[in-house]
């Protein structure tokens, strides 16, 4: 007998469906849905932590570094019992695991330099030698600022002159008289800090020879395969002259400093400058290459091939030539990504795993960020995982639905289908790192998927199996054929170059996003990209915002360098420059893209702007825009004391005025360049020292040679 016993269900009222507890039911489904996707937001949360450490104004107390431990027991302890207290907690310590990792890097840095005013002679051991379009590059390491000096900790990198016959190589010890200068300030204050990019990098000070270099070789040790890059970019520079062999070397060693300024921007305009930084396409194509000969050879060697499975060879031959390749250009930023990646890819396939997953990725930026945490904040470390991570993302959320593609055989849907992959490929990619490169270069590019189309292609058959093959066979010297083929195929990557940065309206300069507005519209192509459910639509919302947070922004009405020798007024939607003799091209150029603008026109003798801010004579300028600022050509100054808010003078003001601020050639000397923002509320003036506050990175205030008398107030 069978005896069934039916329990009636009671109707569900307002009040249950609402009640606390079938949320927090709901929450903890949700939530178990997404168990996968959870850790993926462990490194983002260690980049917060790096985020936070550099937005401070003051360096934080080295103690805070063993904050990160205990948190790390505290999420373990919590995930246990409960998980999502334990995530929450773990995301907190992943951020402070970030916050302490890039403490402890800037503990350990040695102290920036102060090189001394005048020539001296710099005396080193040469570790990397760059060629230029004229001359040479060197750094220089254990260097001396004259016969005297102690050994310095950091390093020196120095322009040799170009007319200079001596050719170093890694490991000589080089002599030379030059003029040493320490890494330039920010062109305006939040512009992208030299300094502190070069005291986590270890570099102590710039530099160019006024005097022929003396060369000692072998006196010193170098870095590895740091003589092997300088002989590959020689020998390829000799057999390739010109722009084609600039960018096969570049491609070959990593260095980018030989190629023409010309062909780099129309690589640049044509959105195809993401093929002179070695990368992921590069070391894909390098390790592809390697695992399909390492396997076919493998397969010939018959007594091999019946004892060791073909694929593990394969797989450890990738592997090599991965690393080779990545120790060879330098294992800069995206190199470190793409091999990490690669490397998880490869044992993945010998494995039988999915190969390419968002959880690779994530391990690839937390083992990148631990080992150099300031690269989080170049364009190089954003761009790269930005495109890698809207590709893996784009691909996981495509691939259902491109299932029932698979019974078409023909070669022609398959070449289409091809066409096609790469071209989505090009616009996802181009889309997930436009934002950033508008952030740091000010400009975008509307044809990169047109170029792309061609110059890829190019690339992964032509370009680079000849460039390895060159390389295969320098030792032998055979290298001319397959660099000769190498150098057809850029001479055709160049060709589309220069032709799609000619059309009209290939590039397009824009205000730049603020870094702000970066940092939330990474958040929203995070949150869109690494959650699976629904909600991750909600990242749009977020990177509407970060694209449009410029609008939000005042630009500064003036702007002051640090050497007072430029003066720039934004009016009119126009920069207008004030420019005397020496002043530096670099803060021009930061200052143009700072405003969206293509070129600069002089502040006028006389005369106004069209829309009646600005208005000039012999005396001086007269800026309004909510309170006034004037800015001193010649004739007294102190006339303009309580006229206007600010007063601005390229000369030292020896009087003090306590109705106006004054910005003079001291002032930037002291605290670097100014920014001012003239508001109905009032004239507000920032400088570089200020906006920095009291880093590692940044040089105490200059001391005066000799105590001066107070200056004698203006009532």
């Amino acid at each position: 007998m069978v005896v069934s016993v039916l329990t009636p269900s009671l109707p569900q009222s307002p009040s249950l469906t609402t009640s606390p507890g079938l949320w927090r039911v709901r929450a903890a489904e949700a939530f178990a849905a997404e168990r996968q996707q959870q850790a993926l937001w462990l490194p983002v949360a260690m980049g917060a932590g790096i985020l936070l450490y550099f937005s401070l104004r003051s360096e934080p107390d080295a103690r805070l570094i063993w904050l990160a431990p205990v948190l790390i027991i505290a999420a373990l302890l919590l995930a246990r019992r409960w998980p999502f207290c334990g995530w929450l907690c773990a995301l907190v310590a992943a951020g402070s695991f970030g916050f302490a990792v890039t403490l402890w890097h800037a503990q350990r840095a040695p102290p920036p330099l102060s090189p001394p005013q005048r020539a001296v002679v710099v005396q080193g051991i040469v570790q990397n030698v760059q060629a230029l379009p004229q001359g040479l590059r060197v750094t220089l390491a254990e260097a001396r600022l004259g016969p005297e000096a102690p050994r310095l900790e950091r390093s020196i990198r120095l322009r040799l002159r170009n007319d200079d016959p001596a050719r170093p190589m890694p490991g000589d010890l080089l002599s030379v008289r030059a003029l040493i200068r320490a890494p330039a300030a920010p062109a305006y204050p939040g512009a992208w800090d030299f300094q502190r990019a070069a005291f986590f990098s270890g570099q102590g000070g710039v530099g160019f020879a006024i005097g022929a270099a003396e060369v000692t070789p072998g006196a010193g040790d170098a870095p590895p395969f740091a003589g092997l890059r300088t002989e590959l970019e020689a020998r390829v520079l000799a057999a390739l002259p010109g722009p084609a062999g600039a960018i096969s070397a570049a491609l070959l060693t990593g260095s980018q400093s030989a190629i023409p300024a010309a062909d780099l921007n129309a690589m640049r305009d044509s959105g195809l400058a993401h093929l002179l930084s070695v990368s992921g396409l590069h070391i894909a194509i390098v390790m592809s290459v390697s695992f399909w000969v390492t396997r076919l050879l493998a397969a010939l060697y018959r007594p091999l091939a019946l004892r060791v499975p073909g694929k593990l060879l394969a797989g450890c031959g990738a592997l090599l030539a991965g690393g080779f390749y990545m120790l060879l250009t330098g294992a800069q930023v995206p190199m470190q990504r793409s091999f990490a990646m690669a490397c998880l890819v490869t044992l993945a396939i010998l494995a039988g795993r999915k190969a390419i997953s968002l959880r690779g990725l994530a391990w690839a930026a937390a083992v990148v960020m631990v080992f150099d945490p300031a690269s989080l904040l170049g364009p190089s470390f954003q761009m790269s995982f930005a495109a890698v991570l809207a590709l893996i993302a784009g691909w996981e959320a495509v691939q259902p639905r491109l299932a029932g593609l698979r019974g078409h055989r023909g070669w022609a849907w398959r070449i289409g289908f091809g066409v096609l992959g790469l071209m989505m490929t090009s616009v996802l990619a181009g889309a997930a790192t436009a934002p950033f490169g508008l952030a740091h270069f000010g400009r975008l590019q509307w044809y990169g998927v047109a170029a792309n189309a061609v110059a890829v292609p190019l690339t992964s058959f032509i370009i680079m199996p000849a460039g390895m093959l060159a390389a295969l066979l320098m030792p032998l010297g055979l290298e001319g054929p397959p660099l000769w083929v190498m150098g057809l195929g850029v001479e055709g990557i160049l060709w589309v170059a220069r032709i799609v940065a000619a059309w009209p309206g290939a590039t397009e300069t824009a205000m730049p996003i603020p870094a702000w507005g970066l940092a939330i519209f990474a958040f929203g192509l995070c949150w869109l990209c690494l959650w699976r459910r629904w909600w991750r639509a909600l990242g749009v919302l977020p990177m509407i915002l970060g694209l449009a947070s410029a609008g939000f922004v005042q630009p500064p009405h003036i702007l002051v360098s640090q050497d007072a020798r430029m003066v720039g007024f934004f009016a009119a939607d126009t920069l207008f420059i004030q420019r005397q003799q020496g002043a530096s091209n670099l803060t021009r150029d930061a200052w143009l893209r700072l405003y969206g603008q293509d070129a600069a026109k002089p502040l006028p003798a006389e005369g106004a702007s069209p829309d009646g801010k600005l208005s000039c004579s012999a005396e001086g300028c007269l800026f309004h825009a909510g309170t006034s600022a004037f800015f001193v050509r010649r004739g007294d100054v102190m006339a303009q004391c309580g006229k206007v808010a600010v007063i601005i003078s390229a000369e030292p003001i020896r009087q003090r005025c306590r109705q106006s601020i004054l910005v003079d050639r001291f002032s930037v000397w002291r605290n670097g360049t100014h920014a001012i923002w003239l508001l109905p509320s009032g004239a507000q003036v920032i400088s570089d020292r200020a906006w920095r506050g009291d880093r590692p990175w940044v040089p105490p205030p200059p001391q005066p040679r000799a105590a001066a008398e107070p200056p004698a107030p203006i009532e």
